[in-house]
């Protein structure tokens, strides 16, 4: 049997502003060049991961048009089979089993962790591929370096619920967890629905508990800030406070 390639896992940037000019900034050297070498590709969305190969290849040339790359996109088992898309992981990783590298990119951060990526590498790893981590920005570790909360105990929760009732009934079973386990929870929020997530927030948790945001992380607008509630309730009294954080990516994170 041929040697099987390697997938590697290359991050990408956190927003449309650390492409270029922030790409060595948040990307190491030997993640840039690396990525410049693969050929085959499975990405989240391919107009993002067109734009971070252009950006790439300003710094460390492409070995290989853009054009000319193998690509195809990847959004999970369930989100593809909601479209009618069949495909099954093994399908889009054959390029391994012909001995090429192949490239697995998120739309943002890093493969494998609050993506659909996970599925792709269980799949490699079943056909006895190595897999290859590249070092990159990931919100989600930044979020909780940046936020003085409790970094030994943490856990991520993704997405909360979008209901009104069932939203704030989840912050108060993440907060009494928190207590008990002296525990930092982490989640995200579609961007769009940031100012209903922490109107809810100040709405539901008690004054106490230490809740940090971090926005637009690794970019040149980034916003990191850790208060109480009570000292966020002063700041943002109302949903026209805090307008100006609708639409940026935010990490959430809780100690109570």
């Amino acid at each position: 049997m041929s040697k099987l390639g390697t997938l590697y896992l290359v991050p990408n940037t956190l927003g449309d502003d650390a492409r270029i000019e922030q790409l060595p900034h948040v990307l190491p050297h030997e993640t840039l060049t690396q990525t410049a070498k693969l050929k085959h590709w499975i990405v989240e969305d391919a107009k993002t991961a067109r734009a971070l190969l252009k950006a790439v290849d300003s710094v460390a040339p492409l070995a290989c048009t853009i054009q000319e790359m193998h690509m195809s996109e990847w959004r999970g088992a369930a989100r593809n089979a909601k479209y009618g898309d069949a495909v099954k992981p093994a399908d889009l990783l054959k390029p391994l089993l012909a001995g090429n590298d192949m490239g697995l990119m998120s739309e943002a951060g890093v493969p494998g962790v609050a993506d659909p990526g996970a599925e792709l590498v269980l799949a490699a790893h079943r056909l006895g591929a190595q897999v290859k981590p590249l070092v990159g920005p990931s919100s989600i570790l930044l979020g909780l370096m940046a936020s003085g909360l409790n970094g030994q105990r943490f856990a991520f929760q993704g997405y909360l619920p979008h209901d009104v009732h069932e939203r704030s009934t989840k912050l108060k079973q993440l907060e009494v967890e928190s207590r008990k386990l002296q525990q930092t929870q982490i989640w995200i929020e579609t961007p769009y629905r940031n100012t209903a997530m922490l109107m809810a927030c100040l709405n539901s948790l008690a004054p106490q508990s230490l809740l940090c945001l971090g926005v637009d992380l690794s970019l040149t607008s980034e916003m990191i800030t850790t208060l109480s509630i009570a000292e966020w309730r002063k700041r943002y009294p109302n949903d026209a406070a805090c307008a100006s954080l609708q639409n940026r990516p935010t990490v959430f994170l809780l100690l109570a």
